[in-house]
């Protein structure tokens, strides 16, 4: 997401010249490109011009420290304008109440239902909280279907009335009987339709007047760009939502919506959604979002994703086999599933300040992990706890096993051993002795 805008801004801040001061001599030129920038993106023109005039306003005058270029000042104006734009800080849902009820709407194949099993999970593994998911799409077969499977999958209960064709009944039962139960969350996923249309928005209108959720929420295609804006309006007359849900950002999508949706329904984005795995949803951070719009990365939600998978207990039992150079290649397997955990590892990457770009045009997902997966399972335990008793005879089987050659073999235990060497030095609080490690490593 967001990869020609990026390209785009960055172009657009060499264009700025001089030194001391921003004028509105040298900014036109700059200004003009990123609104430019910002149309491509499917950002609406009296947006993008909006926020350019904004830019403007802050920048102009503006005296430039010595020690920072003007193009670096604009970084900063625009940074904090774009920062505004989304909505400048992130906003949480509203789950208060005997129970609270959130009711998820938005347009068929926006990603209601798999979003709604991802807050499902949200709240049951996060925050602790018992889940009840409702099956309010009476039209789709395959969407009560679906949310069986993936409360089956993430272990909530799904409430469902077979035969049924009244939403409103179904999700003021399901209601009623998380009250009887002790639920504390509700989640209403309801139908949509192809295009906004009268009988949906008084069918939606009429879940929310009966059961009176403590949340109602918006989800939206961010690849659909600027029709996800127009939707959203539609929407929001009608309803009055409290949020909107951005889903399937990993596709390729330029942006328009994210950037463009608070400034036309003034509701907070709350949630982003990239992916199908359970996992993958994320609260919207408007300044972590301008970050890596601006290229800077995304280094605090990398480290919340990191600690959300790591136990601290586990953490510091591997510290304790890494000082003894116990690490094993059972244990190696063990982080590999971790960090796939965490999502797609080149997603993961384009957190890092810097390396997104870098990595745009390289082919990297968690498949790159199968190989190592394989070799290593076709170990025996023994094989995996003591490396060193891996003769020729044993890499061969172990080639065969997996489907990959000896080389490849010696290779991950050539790996595996430098990886251990760096580990160890790094638990025992030998940074010098670490960088040394991996000097040896580049020049093999």
């Amino acid at each position: 997401m967001f990869e020609n805008l990026i390209d785009r801004l960055e172009s657009s801040f060499k264009l700025l010249k001089g030194e001391g001061k921003i004028t509105e001599i040298n900014v036109a030129e700059t200004l003009k490109d990123i609104r430019k920038a910002l149309l491509e993106a499917d950002v609406s023109y009296k947006i993008a011009k909006s926020f350019c005039d904004d830019v403007k306003e802050t920048a102009l005058g503006q005296n430039v420290l010595k020690a920072v270029r003007p193009s670096q000042m604009m970084v900063k104006i625009v940074h904090d304008e774009l920062t505004k734009l989304m909505g400048s800080q992130a906003e949480d849902i509203n789950l208060k109440g005997n129970p609270g009820i959130v009711l998820v709407a938005g347009l068929q194949g926006s990603g209601k239902t798999t979003f709604s099993g991802k807050l499902a999970l949200n709240c049951k593994n996060k925050r602790g909280l018992k889940t009840l998911l409702v099956a309010g799409d009476v039209y789709r077969p395959a969407a009560i279907e679906q949310l069986k499977v993936l409360g089956e999958q993430i272990g909530v209960t799904v409430y469902t009335e077979e035969g049924s064709k009244d939403p409103v009944k179904i999700a003021s039962n399901a209601v009623e009987m998380a009250k009887r139960e002790g639920y504390s969350v509700v989640i209403i996923d309801t139908a949509g339709r192809l295009a906004v249309d009268q009988e949906m928005m008084d069918e939606i209108a009429a879940i929310k007047n009966d059961v009176h959720p403590t949340e109602t929420l918006f989800v939206v295609d961010s690849m659909t760009g600027q029709d996800a804006v127009e939707t959203a309006k539609a929407f929001n007359d009608r309803l009055d939502f409290d949020g909107v849900v951005l889903t399937k950002l990993d596709g390729d999508t330029r942006g328009g919506a994210a950037l463009s949706i608070r400034a036309v329904v003034n509701k907070p984005i709350k949630f982003v959604s990239a992916g199908e795995k359970m996992e993958a949803l994320d609260v919207f951070h408007p300044k972590r979002m301008a970050d890596r719009i601006l290229g800077m990365g995304d280094v605090v939600s990398l480290v919340e994703k990191a600690q959300e998978q790591f136990d601290e207990e586990e953490a510091k039992k591997l510290q304790k086999k890494l000082i003894k150079n116990q690490f094993t290649l059972s244990d190696f397997y063990d982080q590999i599933q971790q960090i796939k955990k965490m999502g797609n590892i080149k997603d993961l990457a384009s957190m890092l300040p810097g390396v997104g770009k870098a990595l745009r045009n390289v082919d990297i997902d968690n498949s790159a992990f199968k190989g190592i997966e394989a070799i290593i399972l076709s170990m025996t335990k023994a094989e995996r706890e003591n490396p060193q008793i891996l003769n020729g005879s044993r890499r061969r089987r172990i080639a065969e096993g997996s489907g990959t050659s000896v080389v490849e073999v010696n290779r991950l235990l050539k790996q595996f051993e430098d990886t251990r060497r760096i580990m160890k030095n790094m638990a025992g609080g030998g940074p010098k002795n670490a960088m040394r490690a991996m000097g040896a490593m580049r020049r093999r």
